[in-house]
């Protein structure tokens, strides 16, 4: 790798993705196309978006009610497209997967049919410093069944002086605990490090003593490679508008395994629109529930959420996860190497990067402990032109993403890092 502006050009005319750039709408600072890094926290907004959505808007406008049945893509089975897309990015089955609601939400039904404590098992073990939505989900379950959460929530920490979690001590954590482990319970990548966690080996490791394994993929979907049925995963949930491009807010989604989806005596929350197809409108007393993912549904799809997902969902189909994979890996790399040569040219280590390097331990997320200036400099990032993110006490996270960064994106911003750095 070089850390010049005509090697960085060099990879973006190579680059077989880069036509999708277009395809955004980047925003604008000073007139210029920003330097946007945080797909981790809002992915772009397709341009075909607006399309989309105004089809359901002049449907709406034009039937009424019967757009459920006569829109150009009927809304009572509006979701029913899903599935498809949707499994090829998770790495599932169509029947284990759906687009429903809201991330949280979603992790409170899943915890519903998942996490039923009994005297003997009743504890979750989470990754320390797991996002606070999640954090306060665990907590208000235990709270509900009545525990204490400071008995029945094991966080597992960083050892001192490292940031991200060994996988051993996940390991040595669900051993310990095994006999009164009703439940792990982690993101799939943390959203302050980057760290992705082994998902296959932590979940056989739950299985072997008798817990269940679930995921909020929140920073993982449609950012890293998954494998959600093979790995036996029991269940996960994510949102959609961190790499998936769906927009603020936008529809969320859910993974259950095919070893549970069937069971209608798993305990849930039920609702109507999870309810069996064929006589849902006949408006019977007692639920039966779908016998796929769909049977966690509660309410009818939100038509316009839906038709912005769909019309991102339909780039990455075009685009390949597996040819997005592997530019987000090249992109990341070279950031490393840009961060790496930064540091080499001060007087001393400026920037610690605490995301793992391995391919399979990150995604598109690479977090910069900032050792001396942080805020200053993250400031004067923004000030510059580049949309980054920040988290306290000291740390910039940025996410080059595939779809719409660049090579020369990744050394125009080094190279702001490096004339911030050499200013008094």
């Amino acid at each position: 790798m070089e850390n010049t502006l005509q090697f960085a050009q060099q990879l973006d005319r190579q680059d077989k993705l880069k036509h999708f750039r277009g395809r955004f709408h980047i925003p604008q600072v000073g007139g210029k196309d920003a330097f946007y890094f945080t797909g981790n926290s809002l992915g772009l907004q397709p341009k075909v978006t607006r399309d989309f959505i105004n089809i359901e808007l002049e449907d709406w406008a034009q039937l009424g009610v019967e757009g459920h049945v006569h829109a150009t893509n009927p809304w009572v089975e509006y979701h029913d497209v899903f599935p498809a897309l949707l499994s090829k990015i998770v790495g599932c089955e169509p029947e284990e997967v759906v687009a429903m609601s809201q991330l949280t939400i979603n992790l409170h039904l899943l915890m519903v049919s998942f996490y039923r404590p009994t005297k003997e098992r009743f504890k979750i073990i989470c990754e320390a410093k797991a996002f606070p939505s999640d954090q306060y989900a665990f907590e208000s379950q235990v709270n509900f069944h009545g525990l204490n959460p400071k008995e029945a929530i094991i966080e597992v920490e960083p050892r001192e002086g490292e940031y991200v979690i060994r996988h051993e001590d996940i390991i040595a954590a669900i051993e310990e605990h095994g006999d009164s482990l009703a439940l792990v319970l982690l993101g799939g990548v943390n959203y302050y490090t980057g760290q992705v966690f082994d998902m296959k080996s932590i979940t056989a490791a739950a299985h072997k003593v008798g817990a269940y394994a679930g995921y909020d993929l929140a920073h993982g979907v449609g950012n890293i490679p998954l494998h959600l049925h093979d790995w036996q995963v029991d269940f996960a949930c994510w949102c959609s508008y961190k790499y998936l491009n769906s927009g603020p807010g936008g529809v969320a989604g859910i993974f259950i395994h095919k070893n549970h989806i069937t069971n209608k005596e798993l305990p849930r929350f039920a609702g109507w629109w999870g309810h069996n197809k064929a006589n849902r409108f006949k408006m019977d007393k007692e639920f039966n529930p779908i016998p796929t993912a769909e049977g966690w549904q509660l309410s009818n799809s939100s038509i316009l959420l839906m038709a912005a997902h769909k019309a991102s969902l339909h780039i990455f189909e075009e685009a390949s996860f597996e040819n997005l994979i592997a530019k987000s890996r090249q992109l990341t790399n070279y950031l490393f190497f840009i961060l790496d040569d930064i540091n080499v040219s001060q007087e001393h280590k400026v920037i610690q990067v605490i995301t793992p390097r391995a391919d399979n331990e990150k995604g598109c997320q690479v977090s910069m402990l900032m050792l001396e200036r942080g805020k200053e400099i993250f400031t004067e990032l923004k000030r510059q032109g580049v949309i980054a993110d920040w988290r306290e006490p000291n740390v910039i996270r940025i996410a080059p993403t595939p779809l719409y960064n660049t090579f020369e994106d990744v050394w125009q911003f080094g190279e702001i890092i490096k004339k911030l750095l050499s200013e008094k």
